[in-house]
């Protein structure tokens, strides 16, 4: 076995060399950074990497875990498992969710199901061709050791979950079933109708309430993180030691340490206003942990799912997701004549259709992964021949048609798979999906990007881990269908509680007092962000900003981003966070409930995020899953990587306020997968 490796130092700035290829069009907008690495992964085989950190994490005995508190922000799939797992493991856990409910975490909200490399149906699947799969259809941007680990720890996700009495799919000899998803053409995807986040995590939540009635784990509902407070010990060392929230029902600022605090507050998608986000959804979590030194990693990195319900106009405050999963026996088409698009797609012949992704992808077909099927959505409606009422001039909808099989199945089968799916569509729209084409159109869905963190998911803050889609980890530049819940439960029950272990073995840390500088300056900076906010005498309200941000943030990084877009895309955000700033206005008082102070918060962070965003997109002059630079495409439109360039994660430092970020670059070492260019043909 190797020396255990220094849990005190999560990146080693003197191992990568600098890239000899610099992007010369982001060179004014950055200071270039120390290289970092990750620590943690074992070397050897990549599928005994796992089973030795296990063994070389050092274990907290367990009369010290009740003298050892952790911190855990979000009660997502993620979130919820860690918090029941560690309070099991008889840790002393607070568990912070801003939702009057755990149970109302956005991880309800996915549909389609939880990818695991079981092979129940015989076709040839593996934990190594999940692998493969993953980090293919993360276009070769995302660690390897992460990604193994994670196809290993798949299979027990399902039984974990049979366990607590998931109520999976089952076929009729009473087998679990399996489906399909993008970029794969094996079914390895368990499910529950539509509902598959919703069940995960009523079972999840059962295992956290467990833990809450044996007196491990305390809840704080109603309680949004606003400040990570983070203290120097007498080693020189600093770490994650607290939090500080806001009571959003009274309105009161609470201060709470722990020995180690882990954020697992989802992702970031709601920057762009318009997404399939929550409405609650936001970054401040992650965000004031970047400000006090968590490196931010690939921000740039966002999922555009397919298959949403297309916008209305320019009322709507957000788009609702149709899963990925009627990919699986709908056919996506538009029509092949410009002049067919406002008639009834009933009316339409067979051979005035154009199934596009089976004729561009003949092996995948309707099954490519997200970001292609999205991009071909777009470029169908850029030609002319996009569906659906016009909305600023422009029809922006593809057909999804369920025709073919329930003439081949029957509509008792396609509604016993997908009944709750066709009966929001139809609420939502007004339509009946299983008479016409459902109306699909890309939406801004995922993160890909989130805080960088090592093998052990720790940040480049010691005592800070990250967990789920508020990291960066597992899924490159583009996620798979049903690998969200795959990864937050992994997390959650499996990887977080074998690797926090070693850097609490080193506790109980001493305890820290109210009155330390660092928690007197933390609650400061809190108050004045507040006082700013209620005495400014603006005259726009938080909500225009957020969605004049959302506006930019689509129109110039969105589905495809250009040099030029993205420097104006970086001088309209700075300009608008200068209007802010000065011209926001926020009603009500800071002593009670008041959404637009707690939205406020949110935009402003936004608008830092939104930046960077950019400034991430702008240097990376490449394409490569879900980030498509119009200026690096093959003859045919398809994403160009460069590897000899931009084989690397892009971690991003706060420098400090109105500072270039520095960027600091981890090389992506392939050993076991090939890096080629992605075909799906």
């Amino acid at each position: 076995m190797t020396d255990m490796p220094d849990t005190t130092n999560t990146f080693d700035p003197s191992h990568v060399a600098e890239s000899p290829h610099a992007s010369d069009d982001a060179a004014g907008y950055y200071t270039p950074g120390d290289p970092v690495r990750d620590t943690k992964a074992p070397g050897g085989p990549i599928d005994e990497k796992w089973d030795t950190r296990q063994f070389e994490a050092r274990i907290a005995n367990p009369a010290n875990r009740r003298r050892l508190s952790v911190i855990v922000v979000g009660t997502g799939l993620a979130g919820a498992s860690a918090a029941a797992t560690l309070g099991e493991a008889g840790y002393v856990v607070k568990s912070f969710c801003y939702q009057d409910s755990p149970r109302r975490a956005h991880s309800i909200a996915a549909q389609g199901g939880i990818n695991a490399a079981k092979n129940y149906k015989g076709d040839g699947d593996s934990v190594y061709r999940l692998f493969y799969d993953t980090i293919k259809g993360g276009d070769y941007r995302s660690r390897e050791s992460n990604v193994y680990r994670l196809s290993q720890v798949s299979r027990n996700i399902i039984d974990q979950c049979v366990a607590q009495g998931v109520p999976f799919a089952r076929e009729y000899g009473g087998l679990l079933d399996n489906r399909s998803f993008g970029g794969v053409q094996v079914s390895r995807t368990f499910y529950a109708r539509g509902q598959t986040g919703q069940q995960l995590l009523i079972g999840a939540y059962q295992a956290l309430e467990r833990q809450v009635a044996a007196g491990t784990v305390k809840t704080y509902t109603r309680h949004e993180m606003v400040e990570l407070i983070t203290i120097e010990g007498a080693d020189g060392v600093r770490r994650a030691r607290g939090i500080i929230v806001r009571d959003m029902v009274t309105g009161e600022i609470e201060t709470y340490f722990a020995d180690v605090v882990v954020l697992a507050s989802g992702g970031y998608g709601n920057v762009f206003f318009l997404s399939t986000n929550a409405m609650g959804c936001n970054v401040t979590a992650t965000w004031r942990a970047h400000r006090k030194g968590a490196y931010m990693a690939n921000p740039c990195y966002t999922q555009i799912h397919p298959t949403c319900i297309p916008v209305s106009g320019t009322h709507q405050s957000k788009l609702t997701l149709m899963s990925e999963s009627l990919r699986n026996d709908g056919r996506i088409w538009v029509p092949k004549n410009a002049e067919d698009v406002t008639k009834d797609p009933r009316e339409i012949p067979e051979e005035d259709r154009d199934y596009y992704l089976e004729r561009i992808y003949p092996s995948f077909g309707n099954l490519v992964p997200r970001d292609i099927a999205s991009r071909q959505a777009k470029n169908m409606c850029d030609e002319g021949r996009g569906v659906g009422p016009e909305v600023e001039g422009v029809r922006r909808g593809v057909y999804l048609d369920f025709a073919e099989p329930i003439e081949r199945l029957g509509r008792d089968a396609i509604e016993e798979k997908y009944g709750n799916l066709f009966d929001m569509y139809a609420q939502i729209t007004g339509e009946d999906p299983y008479t016409s084409p459902m109306r699909i159109y890309p939406a801004v869905h995922y993160v890909m990007g989130g805080l960088w963190v090592d093998y052990d998911l720790q940040s480049s803050i010691p005592g800070l881990f990250v967990t789920g889609e508020a990291n960066f980890s597992d899924h490159g530049a583009n996620r798979l269908g049903a690998s969200a819940l795959m990864q937050g439960l992994a997390d959650g029950y499996f990887v977080l509680p074998n690797t926090i272990r070693d850097y609490l073995a080193e506790g109980p840390f001493d305890k820290i007092p109210t009155d330390h500088p660092a928690v007197v300056e933390a609650q400061q900076s809190v108050q004045a962000r507040i006082e700013h906010f209620m005495t400014n005498k603006g005259t726009r309200s938080v909500d225009s900003y957020h969605r004049e941000l959302g506006n930019i943030m689509w129109e110039y990084c969105g589905m495809e981003r250009t040099e030029d877009g993205l420097k104006k895309a970086i001088d309209l955000i700075r300009t608008l966070r200068d209007d802010f700033s000065r011209n926001v206005k926020v009603l009500g008082t800071a002593e009670s409930m008041n959404q637009s102070l707690e939205r406020a918060g949110r935009v402003a962070d936004f608008l830092e995020l939104g930046e960077l965003m950019c400034i991430d997109a702008l240097n990376r002059r490449e394409s490569c899953g879900g980030h498509f630079r119009g200026e690096s495409q093959t003859e045919e439109g398809e994403a160009l990587r460069h590897d000899d360039q931009y084989a690397y994660v892009a971690a991003w430092e706060w420098a400090g306020e109105g500072e270039k970020p520095v960027l600091h670059k981890e090389d992506l070492v392939y050993e076991f997968v090939e890096m080629k260019q992605r075909s799906y043909k």
